[in-house]
């Protein structure tokens, strides 16, 4: 495989890799160091790639996995979280300064949760992959994954109820 064949596959997929990377290690700094490196690995198997039926799925995995042997390694402590991700129309600044609120509860909530759902989260809710994608590229069962998902979606829940609701004494 030529260098411009390798590049015209994996750009489409790089950028999906290196958000992926961003939920699981935080950093950006990590995580374009983690596809930096998967593209790496990617490219030294260059000549194996046309083996696999999904090359998205694999590049999927191969990051995943990588970010996880990271964070196992402890290599990334600078921790912080940006997702600048939302757009609103004509709101308050009031209104915006809110939902910014929310959606770094959001992230922080997601930050805490255990790193099976965290991933699963980033999966299905951000990359909006199909759950057979999602299962392929973690190797779990969909049920598996449905109940992950519920799980991880009931906490985030959980915790943005009991922060609405902190000062309000209850009936």
């Amino acid at each position: 495989m030529k260098q411009h064949t390798f590049i015209s596959l994996m750009k489409p997929v790089q950028d999906k890799m290196y958000r992926l990377a961003l939920r699981l290690l935080v950093s950006k700094e990590a995580a374009e160091d983690a596809t930096q490196e998967v593209m790496l690995k990617l490219w030294s198997r260059k000549e194996q790639l046309s083996s696999y039926n999904n090359l998205e799925a694999f590049a999927m995995t191969v990051t995943r996995n990588h970010c996880l042997d990271q964070l196992k390694l402890k290599q990334n402590n600078n921790l912080r979280i940006v997702h600048s991700n939302y757009e609103c129309g004509e709101t308050s600044l009031q209104h915006k300064v809110e939902i910014q609120d929310d959606l770094n509860w959001v992230e922080k909530i997601i930050a805490n949760l255990p790193e099976q759902q965290k991933t699963l989260i980033q999966l299905r809710e951000v990359e909006q992959y199909e759950y057979e994608e999602i299962a392929k590229m973690t190797q779990m069962n969909q049920t598996a994954i449905r109940v992950a998902l519920s799980r991880a979606r009931k906490k985030i829940k959980e915790e943005m109820i009991k922060r609405h609701r902190y000062g309000i004494a209850n009936n």
